[in-house]
């Protein structure tokens, strides 16, 4: 995954300031940031969501605008909400139909006991579900595609400690068989966690690149969250 000189703009307001961003295959990728910051503006480029005013992004060597450079990746949005008339497991069914694979009820039984999601989620409508468990479904959807590439926008967003632990452990689980994972987060014990590299964006602009022990070294700091506040603030 590259992006390079990307820029967008919301009229007078600048949210990407030509954004340098490089992400190799297997990597656990953390994009770190302040709300505001531009984390979900620089994924909704890349995904083609809505379109830069400079710059080029590309996904496995192909232009991100190419709807085949997104054919090998699964996606989380941060506020996710599924179509609320339906129940679990159709919309498992819908997610894999759209994503073109087999729907396969054991592998969703599997995956649903490793975020610890009751089966009866598979019989409930999307409108009866907690934010939570409803998040714990999406990410379900999103796994069960077996994709190469996992963009997660802020995946931890309503999810309670047992919640969080949950996904982590089959995130890291997704890490180790090669997958590569590029997720955005303002939660750095989870970053810190599961990342093998970050970037920290800060107002549009891309503040560092490296490893979260790159990032404490460079502000003289033990603490991945202390390093984060200096790095965007300063001393």
């Amino acid at each position: 995954m590259r992006v390079s000189g990307l820029v967008k703009r919301f009229g007078r307001r600048e949210a990407l300031a030509g954004v340098d961003l490089e992400v190799a295959a297997g990597e656990a990728f953390g994009l770190l940031g302040a709300n505001g910051a531009g984390k979900t503006t620089l994924v909704k480029c890349l995904l083609d969501f809505c379109a830069a005013d400079a710059g080029s992004m590309a996904l496995f060597g192909i232009p991100s605008r190419e709807p085949r450079a997104r054919a090998r990746l699964a996606y989380v949005p941060e506020r996710f909400l599924p179509p609320h008339y339906l129940r679990g497991r159709e919309f498992l069914e819908f997610t894999a139909s759209l994503g073109g694979v087999a729907y396969r009820e054991a592998a969703a039984r599997a995956l649903l006991g490793e975020l610890e999601l009751e089966l009866e989620v598979l019989e409930r409508p999307a409108r009866e579900l907690s934010k939570g468990t409803t998040q714990k479904l999406g990410l379900a959807g999103s796994f069960l595609l077996e994709r190469e590439l996992y963009v997660l926008d802020e995946p931890m967003s309503g999810l309670d400690p047992s919640g969080r632990v949950a996904v982590k452990t089959v995130l890291a689980r997704l890490s180790s068989e090669g997958k590569t994972l590029f997720f955005t987060s303002h939660v750095l014990a989870d970053v810190e966690e599961l990342c093998t590299s970050i970037a920290v964006l800060d107002r549009g602009l891309l503040r560092f690149r490296g490893t979260p022990a790159e990032l404490c070294t460079r502000h003289a700091e033990t603490s991945l969250e202390r390093a984060f506040i200096r790095c965007i603030h300063g001393p």
